[in-house]
């Protein structure tokens, strides 16, 4: 449980000016006068606020004990006076004046007048108060007047005129300044909120004073009252008009208006009808209008004003008037009518997201006004009928709820499901139908929701609203599947939460229906069961990952908190499970897994109660069965099982011994999990599990503190001494276990894993090195030794920023006496490593370096080792001990000055390199590693609180100079036209010239392309002629002659670039400005800060290499935020300044202009961004708004004659305008210029310019992605993907009419009567839009956005003589048509098809019909919700129809495209779904299909050439056919001979369709169907041994390897004997390794064959297959090397686990020992492979361990699926006991001490990386990088199990040659180790840390496998 941080308030303190408290010393008074006097002035002495409190709160009980003699009082009376002074002084947010309110409330009656007209005094002295910078502290005191204060609210009624005089004032005035703040989004932003203060102030003033202001507007009209509210009403009016307030202002506005004109209207009769004219906005109504009304809101009636205008006034009519009474009379019934139209039709004119969040909120508030209309008792039955189902409005209303359930506003979609379920509850009012299942407007809805698509989200909400009306079971009648359906959609992660809300809403309803039914007696709760919770558990036991976590995540918690006594009846089911569902098959997880989730569920959620005797007792769950769950292949059963141990609702529930048990189990083998979820899981409940262990400490602590010293030495006493002890052990066994996983060359997730629960405990309890009287449990001080915090400092040099942060932030937390940092020479060592890691050209090391530069930096010696390297260099360090005022500087602020300085005058050197010889530079030096690490360095200082400012702000102004400097030297490259190759194009002469300079610098001397390969510029010899070219001489780091490629200049260039834009970046954003020269902690000047403006300007608009602008954006971001912040002037208007003048030069098409109308246009797009997305989100957006505009315009095709320069402004808006789309930052504010941008990107294709076209393209494709969201499915035609006509052309009405225009201009291009041949540019783009989207249930026939009239061009689009396009064009029309009316459709295409052959027959028009035809079938025979019967009598016409139009199928048609068209379409009425038997038409049709098909060239294939275009696709549809119909009539010749097709791509398709059928899950149905390969045999048989396409072939085997042996062998075709059989796939296996598929396919087949001859134990195994048998173990080891494919190596899996039983385990070694051990080898090999795929399939060989072996297991493992770490500890466990078995342990011995000591040379392998590192072509290649293979952890194990076999095994007989053999193997091994050790330079775990890791790696494993030849040597002695 959470407990909820409270807020903390400052109280500020009151004040009070001396002069007043001279004032009452001057007074006399009363006792308790004088008491209260003595407390104000006791309270204004005191500067704390909340004891301030406590005295006014001590003022008001004297208040209270006054009578009415102390009344009189002249101190009393300066008392109030003082008091309403600070009460009107106080801030309207100080607790203060809340508590001075409650105080001036508790004086006695008779003085309350006097305390008024105090209040009033001071009030009225306020309103006066004149210029706008007090307004908004007036304001806020009228509003504090009138909270709960009664004599405030008084004296606002006394100064009522004066009140409503000041806020006109204030409002004039706000609007006023509003106009001339423009672009100061500070100083606009609070005048809103100024504004709209004032705007309800007035509000509330009238509200609290309503009768007084009636009366006294009736008493007297054209008062001075009168005019003050009109002219209110003329300033509310003024803020609606005027487009630049915020929609809150204007909103509060409208409510205004509404308010106003109800309290000055003097009849009421006539509010409604005012109000309804106001909102039509009529000028003709504006004469009948009074006159105050008209004098004040003529703007209103006006035809010319904004349309927020009437939206805002609904909104404020809804709020301020009320129809529950019915006062309204009629009129306010036809006002209630008016308000929903006058809203959908502001809904399709405001395109705005905010505007549609406006109208679905005010839509709510008019269905919850309609709703109370509905039930006064006045409601008029015209009311009742126009709110009823059946009328016009509610349809228009439920239309505004199907276009708007799917919106991407959050609010949007809350709001329409809260309008549809008032809108449902209208129905059932208006009515009067108690029963909803008996309403047609019920049953109607609930069928056509029922028939959408499930991944419709409207659906689900909808259905939750009906379900509250019609019940569950009535939803169950209409779909018994919907349970099943909604679970099956929870692997969907954007449908999950909306299917489990359902889910819950349908279950929670069911069981109170079924609990509430007399009739269902006791057996409710298992029918409730059967129907919700078995098809749960079975999703849990087979779904796949995503479906079973969001089912757990969702659905689970929700159905044990409806039915907690269902838990129990889970686990009762899950535990009868099949052994097989308990194991889990696949991907899933089984009954175990699903077991732990629902365990883990209830006790997350306090239905599960955690005992000593209760689940780990034997109780609910087995011990034994947690421990297999906690080492489950599957990482969620892991996660589950660990869930439940370590998750509580109490956080102090002890820990008890079995669950400190099961962690012993669980931490060791789950550390390297290479899955970051899992990872992070683990991590969250491990750190719980810590919580618990120190709270329920503290509690047993507190325990054994509270109990009698008399019974210390009792039994509780010593359970609390023992518990605590255990506690201690545990937490020492978890440190060390985490710190020995810190081994050299751990894997990545291993160290994540363990720097995390290490932070974790750091967190967790003290890192106290001393044990001390507050802590003794545990110490971590107490694990600490020195190697371990090595081991820690030597993973900042890993290859992972996530392990170098994580190890940083954990030597952080270590106490320094741990570090060793005291010593000087060792700081001075890491120091040197440092500063080396920094001028890598290896990018990576230089994080390293500022890791650890800002490890040192915080230790006191670290300036002693730097100023002595600073003497080394001749650097001058001097650094002062004190500020700039004497204050004292920390060791942090000092060092990291002085490193800064230290680098930057490093980086001057490098830079004055680099001018010199930018190639020695990039070579040596490339200088932006020293930038990298002085930002690491400030990033960890507050640079807003330093003491050095005087000698921090040279140092910044400096950086920047040195930024500016650098940022020259690279510019010539990534500013380049080709900065990639580094090929000067430019015509700029300055960058021409500096590029040709860096060229010739470069440029290899025997003149060859240098971008191809590396050249070895060598020095030159001495006496040799000197060469001009500067890179002669050039040598590395090392001394070695240096390798230069085009790549080393690029990335010193360009990181250097992004290292100074980011530095540039930070500093704008971190260090304060220096607002004045006086100003004592800025530091940046503003000079400084336009100067970096500039300079980010430059490198955005003129780079040309992407990750030079893409940095530079980064820090340009962060420019523009500060700037929008800052408070100067000039500064927060530069954003816009710069705005306007990119895009004048945009609009521009000059020569000389240097922006890059090439690669997107660069950094344009970027700068633009930049400054759009900096805009403050709560301003009106009119910098966006604008560019928008101009964007638009300048996108749009112009009339005039297009060249590739005068389209320049043109492309640019085009990729400006494809950027912002892209910004997610401007979220739904860029949405009302979507549909403009879709309309320029498609105007776009028809320019004749490439540029253009390309960049339409571009913006076509980010236009789609926004309207239609990201991919939602691989399918990319499934429906996931599209969306509802209504509710694309609703959102972007603009759309229908260009859409609809485009698509008649294309469709009457497409095939004129001419012949000539025209494909319009727009005609993909139109099709692929339009295929997007598909008609919904939901559609009313009289909608105005139809999609009927886009039919007819895309059916005319169909004709195109492009085949995509009709294929398109096809897809197109199906979304157009609506599910019942598919079939007369596609009845109507056939009919215009001509029924017998002719001369004229255009086949362009044929074929687009045809294809069109076909997916409108398919369409209808995949749409659910449909009869059968309903079914076959549409499709009876059809068949008709197309029966008389069957020569396009046959030779009359000459066309073969047509006529696979025709086949095709045949193939999809025979396999409709019903009875086929019983009607005749299709029986028909299936016998003319079999003649067809008989009298094909299919079974005649020398008539037609495969070559001719169209002929293949025939030649498979007419399979396809052949093969649907063979299924219902079966003969046996049809296969085999389609087998036989010379056409590949037949014999193909009857391979797939024969493998799909052997690979279904389900069985084979009934006769007469009979399977593809029935009597096929030798037909499979021929085509293994002659096949020659690569595809078939393997298609062919992996046939092979799915039958039956028993029905191949023996091999009749050639009789091969079982030996030429294995000799013949083993060859081919291998001369097929160039074919990944083929070779597979192939060893798959060969291991079921030797698997085969094994289990039937085959006499030539041993005789005449060795020879193959020992080629196929070789090429299974083959197949599991690292380097393979994962394909190969999951097949090596499935061999190797398939082998297990009959090959690996067998007790009678079938392959000897020379045979097995290499297979043994390879399942190790993957079992430590890099890919998880592989491992998880090899772990599952444990699973085929026969049982007879697994007794000597284990007792604690049981025949289940593990992980593979525990599969591998496993593993050679059971190899070692089954030499016992084979009575082969001496051999077994010899060969596991030979995989011990490896294969590898360590002096070869340091030799080898050296090469590699040295090379300095691969920049980026961190050597061999391990994700998850640890060798010493393989090492170990080996060396365990080989330990446990030699201490179990009796004296051997070892072979003593061998043994020596090895012995000096393994001494010379370990010389040649010592040696390169030795060699290495200081540090070099820093400096060379590939060569250490792998040598340490090395010397432990020699010493491993010493030790061992030492243990056999000792033993043979023996013996």
């Amino acid at each position: 449980m959470v407990l909820k941080k409270r807020k903390v308030v400052k109280v500020g303190a009151i004040v009070l000016a001396s002069e007043n408290l001279e004032k009452l010393k001057a007074l006399d008074g009363g006792p308790l006068a004088q008491q209260l006097a003595s407390v104000l002035k006791e309270c204004v002495q005191l500067n704390d606020g909340v004891q301030q409190i406590q005295l006014i709160k001590k003022m008001g009980s004297l208040f209270e004990e006054m009578d009415e003699k102390e009344t009189e009082s002249l101190l009393l009376h300066g008392c109030l006076e003082a008091l309403a002074l600070i009460y009107f002084s106080l801030d309207s947010k100080n607790p203060l004046k809340r508590a001075l309110a409650s105080a001036l409330s508790a004086v006695p009656g008779r003085l309350q007048g006097g305390a008024v007209e105090i209040l009033s005094v001071c009030l009225q002295e306020r309103l006066g108060a004149e210029g706008p910078v007090l307004y908004r502290a007036v304001t806020d005191c009228v509003t504090g007047c009138l909270e709960s204060f009664s004599l405030g609210e008084r004296c606002i009624q006394s100064l009522l005129i004066e009140v409503f005089q000041f806020l006109q004032k204030a409002l004039t005035s706000y609007h006023e300044q509003n106009s001339s703040l423009h672009g100061n989004h500070i100083a606009q932003t609070q005048l809103m909120q100024d504004c709209l203060a004032a705007v309800k102030a007035s509000m509330v003033v009238v509200q609290r004073s309503q009768e007084r202001i009636c009366g006294a507007l009736q008493a007297q009209h054209g008062s001075l009252l009168w005019d003050t509210m009109s002219g209110l009403l003329r300033c509310f009016t003024g803020i609606l008009i005027d487009g630049d307030f915020l929609q809150t202002v204007q909103s509060t506005s409208g409510m205004a208006v509404v308010l106003f004109i109800r309290t000055m209207l003097e009849h009421e009769d006539h509010l409604a009808s005012l109000v309804d004219d106001l909102l039509a906005g009529a000028e003709e109504s504006l004469s009948a209008a009074p006159q105050w009304l008209s004098g004040s809101c003529a703007e209103l009636y006006s035809r010319e004003r904004p349309a927020p205008v009437a939206l805002f006034l609904c909104h404020g009519a809804l709020a301020m008037l009320s129809w529950r009474s019915g006062e309204l009379g009629g009129r306010g019934e036809e006002l209630l009518r008016h308000i929903p139209a006058v809203l959908l039709e502001l809904n399709s004119q405001l395109k705005e997201s905010s505007m549609a969040m406006s109208v679905s909120r005010i839509l709510h508030l008019w269905t919850c006004a309609a709703l109370d209309g509905l039930e006064c008792g006045s409601c008029s039955p015209s009311l009742r009928g126009s709110l009823s189902g059946d009328s016009p409005l509610l349809h228009a209303l439920l239309e505004y709820v199907y276009a708007h359930w799917e919106h991407p506003l959050d609010g949007v979609r809350h709001q329409t499901k809260a309008v549809f379920r008032n809108l449902l509850r209208m129905q059932r009012t208006a009515t009067g139908i108690t029963h909803a299942s008996e309403d047609p407007f019920f049953t109607s809805l609930t069928q056509n929701l029922l028939a959408l698509e499930w991944h419709s989200k409207g659906k689900y909400a909808s259905l939750s609203c009906l379900v509250e009306y019609l019940g569950a079971e009535s939803l169950l009648a209409a779909d018994a599947h919907i349970p099943a359906q909604l679970l099956s959609l929870m692997g969907d992660q954007s449908l999950a939460p909306y299917a489990s809300d359902l889910l819950e809403t349908l279950f929670e309803s069911h069981r109170t229906q079924l609990s509430s039914s007399p009739r269902q007696g006791c057996s409710w709760l298992e029918q409730w069961h059967c129907v919700w919770v078995s098809p749960l558990l079975a999703a849990l036991c087979e779904g796949q990952l995503d479906q079973t976590t969001y089912i757990t995540d969702y659905c689970l918690p929700k159905l044990l908190k409806c039915s907690p006594e269902s838990l129990s009846h889970m686990v009762r089911v899950l535990q009868s499970s099949e052994q097989d569902r308990i194991r889990g098959l696949g991907s899933s997880r089984g009954a175990l897994g699903a077991l732990m989730t629902c365990l883990r569920a209830a006790r997350a959620q306090g239905v599960l109660r955690i005992t000593q005797e209760g689940v780990w007792g034997g109780g609910l769950v087995p011990l034994a069965l947690l421990k297999q769950a906690l080492v489950h292949k599957h990482d969620q059963v892991r996660v589950d099982a660990l869930g439940l141990i370590c998750e509580s609702h109490r956080s102090t529930e002890m820990l008890s011994a079995q669950e400190m048990e099961l962690m012993h189990h669980f931490l060791p083998n789950n550390l390297n999990t290479q899955s970051p979820g899992v990872r992070q899981q683990t991590l969250s409940l491990l750190r719980k599990l810590f919580c618990r262990i120190r709270d329920s400490t503290q509690l047993l602590q507190k325990r054994s503190e509270q109990r009698n010293p008399q019974l210390e030495e009792g039994a509780e006493g010593q359970d609390l001494l023992c518990t605590l002890q255990h506690y201690k052990e545990f937490m020492c066994w978890v440190c060390e276990t985490l710190f020995q996983a810190l081994f050299p060359g751990a894997s990545f997730p291993t160290r994540f894993s363990a720097l995390n629960l290490l932070g974790l405990v750091a967190d967790t309890f003290t890192f106290s090195t001393q044990a001390g009287p507050g802590h003794s449990l545990f110490q971590l001080g107490e694990t600490l030794t020195a190697a371990r915090v090595q081991a820690v400092l030597e993973c900042i040099t890993s290859g992972f920023e996530e392990i170098k942060s994580l190890a940083f932030n954990l030597l952080r937390k270590l106490p320094p006496s741990a570090l060793g940092f005291q010593d000087t020479a060792h700081v001075k060592g890491l120091l040197q490593a440092a500063l080396t890691l920094s001028t890598s050209t290896k990018p990576y090391d230089c994080v390293s370096a500022s890791y650890l530069l800002n490890l040192l930096v915080h230790q006191g010696a670290l300036l002693r080792a730097l100023q002595l390297c600073a003497e080394e260099q001749r650097v001058d360090l001097s650094v002062g001990e004190c500020g700039q005022e004497g204050e004292a500087v920390e060791i942090l602020e000092r060092n990291t000055f002085a490193v800064v300085k230290y680098l930057l005058v490093c980086l001057t050197v490098e830079i004055e390199q680099a001018e010199r010889s930018l190639l020695q530079a990039a070579v040596t030096h490339p200088m932006y590693g020293r930038v990298h690490c002085i930002i690491a360095g400030l990033q960890q200082l507050n640079l807003r609180s330093l003491v050095m400012v005087l000698q921090w702000r040279e140092l910044v102004a400096e950086l920047i100079s040195v930024s500016y400097r650098m940022s020259a030297v690279v510019s010539p490259v990534v500013q380049s036209s080709s900065p990639e190759g580094l090929i000067p194009m430019d015509t700029e002469p300055e960058s021409s010239a500096s590029l040709q300079q860096i060229l010739q610098e470069i440029q290899p001397r025997d003149g060859e392309d240098f971008s191809s390969e590396a050249r070895l510029l060598e020095q030159e010899r001495e006496g040799s002629p000197v060469d001009d070219n500067p890179s002669g001489g050039l040598r590395g780091r090392r001394g070695q002659p240096c390798q230069v490629t085009a790549q080393m200049v690029l990335v010193c260039c360009w990181r250097s670039m992004k290292e100074v834009s980011l530095l540039l970046g930070m500093v704008c954003e971190s260090l304060p400005l220096q607002y004045t020269a006086e100003t004592r902690d800025g530091l940046l000047t503003e000079q400084q800060v336009q100067g970096i403006g500039l300079y980010f300007r430059q490198q955005l608009l003129q780079s040309r290499h992407r990750g030079a602008f893409e940095l530079a954006y980064v820090g340009f971001v962060k420019l523009t935020e500060m700037l929008t912040r800052c408070s100067i002037k000039n500064l927060q208007q530069l954003p816009q300044l710069w705005l306007w003048d990119v895009l004048d030069e945009v609009k521009s098409s000059d020569p000389s202009s240097k922006l890059c109308a090439t690669r997107r246009s660069a950094g344009i797009p970027f700068y633009i961004q930049a400054l759009l997305s900096s805009e403050p989100k709560a301003s009106s957006c009119s910098l966006l708004k604008t560019t928008m505009t101009d964007l638009i315009a300048l996108a749009m095709p112009s009339g005039e004659l297009q060249t590739d320069a005068s389209t320049v402004p043109q492309v640019h808006a085009l990729n400006i305008l494809r950027a912002l789309f892209r910004d997610t930052r401007l979220s739904e504010n860029i949405i009302p210029y979507v549909a403009e941008g879709a309309q320029a990107a498609i105007l776009g294709f028809t320019s004749p310019v490439w540029a253009v076209r390309n960049s339409s393209t571009l913006l076509f494709s980010t236009v789609l992605t926004r309207i239609f969201g990201v991919k939602k499915g691989r399918d990319e035609h499934s429906k996931k993907n599209r969306m509802i006509g209504r509710e694309l052309f609703s959102r972007f009405p603009a759309l229908y009419p260009f859409l609809l225009r485009q698509l008649e201009t294309v469709a009457s291009t497409v095939d004129g009567d001419s012949g000539v041949l025209k494909l319009h540019p727009c005609l993909f783009l139109l099709l692929l839009i339009l295929g997007r989207l598909y008609p919904s249930p939901m559609d009313g026939t009289s909608s105005t956005l139809s999609l009927a009239p886009f039919v007819p061009f895309i059916i005319r689009c169909g004709r195109s003589p492009v085949w995509r396009s009709r294929e398109m064009a096809a897809r197109a029309l199906v979304p157009f048509v609506m599910v019942n009316q598919l079939p007369s459709t596609a009845l109507a295409l056939l009919r215009e098809l001509p029924d017998r052959a002719e001369a004229t027959v255009r086949h362009n028009h044929v074929h687009g019909t045809l294809l069109q035809v076909l997916h409108l079938l398919r369409a209808y025979l995949e749409s659910k919700h449909r009869a059968n019967s309903e079914t076959q009598h549409e499709l009876r016409d059809i068949i008709t129809c197309v029966r008389a139009r069957l020569w396009l199928a046959t030779r009359l048609n000459p066309c073969v495209v047509t006529r696979a068209a025709t086949l095709d379409i045949l193939t999809c009425l025979c396999s409709a779904p019903g009875e086929k038997a019983r009607d005749p038409d299709l029986a028909s049709l299936q016998k003319e299909v079999l003649e067809l098909v008989s009298d094909s060239e299919l079974l005649q294939p020398d008539s037609l050439s495969v070559a001719e275009l169209g002929v293949t696709q025939y030649l498979l549809s007419a399979a396809r056919l052949a093969l649907c119909v063979w299924q219902q009539t079966p003969s046996e010749a049809l296969p085999a001979r389609l087998l036989q097709s010379p056409v590949y791509e037949v014999r193909l398709l009857v391979l797939q369709a024969a493998l799909d059928q052997l690979q279904s899950p389900t069985p084979l149905p009934p006769a007469p169907y009979i399977s593809i390969l029935s009597g096929a045999g030798s037909a499979l048989q021929i085509l293994a041994l002659q096949e020659t396409h690569p595809q078939c072939l393997a298609m062919v085997l992996k046939v092979l390897s799915h039958l039956s042996l028993d029905t191949l062998l023996p091999w009749t075709v050639n009789m091969l004997s079982d030996c030429e059989l294995l000799r013949w796939i083993v060859c081919l296996a291998e001369d097929s390794i160039h074919s990944v598929e083929i070779h597979c396919a192939a060893l798959r087949f060969a291991s079921k064959l030797v698997v085969h001859w094994v289990e039937c134990n085959c006499k030539e195994l041993g005789g005449a297959m060795q020879p193959d048998l020992t080629r196929w173990v070789g090429l299974v080891a083959q197949c599991c090397e690292d380097e393979q494919p994962i394909e190969i190596k999951l097949t090596a899996a499935e061999i190797l686990v398939s082998a297990t039983p009959s090959v690996l385990t067998s007790t009678t070694l079938p392959l000897g020992l020379s045979g097995t051990l290499p297979l043994w080898r390879s399942l190790f090999t993957l079992l430590q492979d890099e890919d998880q795929e592989a491992r998880d399939r090899a772990a599952d060989f444990f699973g085929s361990v026969p049982s007879q072996l697994l007794v000597f297991g284990p007792a604690d493992v049981a025949p289940s699926l593990v992980n593979p770490a525990v599969a591998l500890d496993l593993g050679l466990g059971l190899l070692c006991r089954l030499f016992q078995l084979w009575d082969q342990t001496p051999a077994g011995a010899l060969t596991l001490t030979e995989w011990l000591l490896g294969d590898r040379d360590p002096e070869t392998d340091v030799e080898n990386n050296i090469s590699s590192v040295g090379d300095e072509e691969f920049l980026f290649d961190k050597g061999e990088v391990n994700l998850w293979a640890e060798r010493l952890v393989y090492i170990r194990l080996l060396h365990k199990h080989l330990s446990t076999l030699l201490a179990s095994a009796p004296p051997l007989s070892i072979n003593e040659a061998k043994l020596a053999l090895l012995t000096s193997k393994a001494s010379a091994r370990q010389t040649s180790t010592s040696q390169l050790l030795r060699a290495l330079p200081p540090v070099p775990e820093f400096s060379r840390t590939a060569d250490f890791t792998q040598l340490t790696i090395q010397r432990e494993r020699i010493t491993l496998a010493l030790e061992t030849l030492n243990t056999l040597r000792l033993g043979t002695l023996s013996c």
